[in-house]
Formats: C-alpha cells, sequence, structure tokens
C-alpha cells in the first residue's frame, strides 16, 4: 500500500473490502437439486473383451478381464481393471501407485434406458473417499453385440453424494482468498488473478482467482502452466446462496450448481 495514500480514500475503500469479505467467506455446501450437468454424453463400448472409455481425456482402452493394465496420460490414475459381472453389469477399478483409488459400478436398467453409476472415490482425496451415485439416460445404443453398457449416456442427476465432496470453505487474509475442503484440496491466492499452488489435488498444479466486484469471482484452474478448467463464482444478494458456473477444457464440458451457506 502506498504509504502516502489519503485516509479518506482509504476509509473509502474499507466497506467495499469488508463486503467482498463477508459475502464470500464461511462454509457452503453444494445443493445437488439443482446441479446443471453436462449435455455431451458419455461414451462407452464394452465388446469382444474390450473396454473403451471413449470420452475419457485421454480415451482409454483396457482388456475387460478383471485385471489391472496400464493406462497413460491420466493423473488420477496410472492403471485400470474392468470386470464384467452380468449382462447388465460392469465394475471399473482405477489404481494409481499399485492402490485401488477409485471403483465405479455400473448398472444398466432392464430395458437398456438408464444407467447408474455407484462410485468410491478417494482419487483426489487425502481423507475419506467420496461416495454417490449418479444416474444417466440413453443417448444412443452401442454396436449389435455388444454389452448394454455400450452407447451413449448423458448424466441426468446425482442420486445422492457424502457430506465430504460437497462442502467446501472461504476465508480472507488480508488480500488473499483462503480456500480448502474436506478432501484435503486448498489455496492461498491473491484476488487479482495471478497464479497461486493448488495444494493436494494430483490433477491441478495451480489456481488464479481474480474479484470482479463485491459478489462475483472468476477462478482459472491449471495444470503445469495450462488452463483445464474456468469458474465464476457469483454470491446472492443476501449472501445465503452462491452459484457457480464452470467449464472443463478436458472433456469440452460444462455445468453450474449452487451451494448454501452453513
Amino acid at each position: 500500500m502506498n504509504r502516502h495514500m489519503p485516509v479518506g480514500v482509504l476509509l473509502a475503500l474499507l466497506p467495499a473490502m469488508a463486503l467482498a469479505q463477508n459475502a464470500l467467506v464461511g462454509t457452503w455446501k453444494a445443493d445437488l437439486s439443482n446441479l446443471q450437468l453436462p449435455t455431451k454424453p458419455d461414451q462407452f463400448q464394452l465388446s469382444d473383451g474390450e473396454w473403451q472409455c471413449k470420452t475419457c481425456a485421454p480415451p482409454v482402452t483396457v482388456k475387460a478381464d478383471g485385471q489391472a493394465h496400464p493406462v497413460s496420460g491420466h493423473p488420477y490414475y496410472d492403471s485400470m481393471a474392468v470386470r464384467i459381472v452380468d449382462d447388465h453389469t460392469v465394475v471399473e477399478s482405477d489404481v494409481r501407485k499399485g492402490k485401488t483409488v477409485t471403483t465405479i459400478t455400473y448398472k444398466v436398467s432392464g430395458d437398456g434406458k438408464t444407467l447408474t453409476q455407484d462410485f468410491n472415490d478417494s482419487s483426489n482425496s487425502n481423507a475419506a473417499p467420496v461416495i454417490g451415485a449418479l444416474e444417466e439416460t440413453r443417448v444412443a445404443s452401442g454396436p449389435a453385440g455388444s454389452h448394454a453398457l455400450s452407447g451413449s449416456w448423458r448424466a441426468t442427476k446425482f442420486l445422492n453424494a457424502s457430506d465430504n465432496g460437497l462442502l467446501f470453505t472461504y476465508a480472507v487474509q488480508g488480500s488473499m482468498l483462503k480456500m480448502s475442503n474436506p478432501t484435503g484440496q486448498s489455496y492461498t491466492a491473491p484476488m487479482d488473478g495471478s497464479d497461486a499452488p493448488f495444494m493436494g489435488d494430483p490433477g491441478q498444479t495451480s489456481v488464479a482467482i481474480k474479484r470482479v466486484d463485491d459478489h462475483n469471482f472468476d477462478e482459472t484452474d491449471k495444470r503445469d502452466g495450462k488452463v483445464i478448467g474456468t469458474s465464476h463464482i457469483r454470491v446472492a444478494a443476501d449472501g445465503k446462496s452462491l452459484m457457480i458456473a464452470w467449464k472443463d477444457m478436458l472433456h469440452g464440458t460444462s455445468g453450474s450448481f449452487n451451494a448454501v451457506k452453513q
């Protein structure tokens, strides 16, 4: 700060700074009832003993024999095992450094129109895993003779999720915004748009926060200097809720969700 700044100018700034701090500061919980999920469908194919996740970034192809097979280019896992349980059920296990970090059970309904994903995910958790379920609706069928899971699916709603995957906390220290959550991710970043380290996530190395005004903030997420996602955070006028609109550059998807102050 310029030590010769007139006292009147400094005092004029304080109310706006306090409002910005109070608007965002606190613990928030994502509201699953109003999620806007991506419209871009997931694309899977399981046939001839081979599993393909075509919309993974990068795409994955492994044998569906229940054994872990190496994959590359994924910071959250380095190998994957896919096991066919029956003609409507498949279990995927993601492994990093010899440890299973994510298990997803895919269940296709009897009529083939709905897919439920039950997940247990500790791929970016330094504490307890995030547990929950996601429902998807079929957009297109897979090739003739392929497993019922094959085809394109659009996510429609989260059926449930554990609180540790929904809670996050903001605090302000001077000109710095601090974020933390129960799964161990955190940052302390200046609100001027410059990069700061992002801690606790193998898929993200830095973050930049830009304060737009008292109730609006922009976030840019990076991995090794490359932008992988952006978010716009808007706090409601009453300070009781906020909306986050996000874009995932790696998968070409976007969505939004609301959160309620706890």
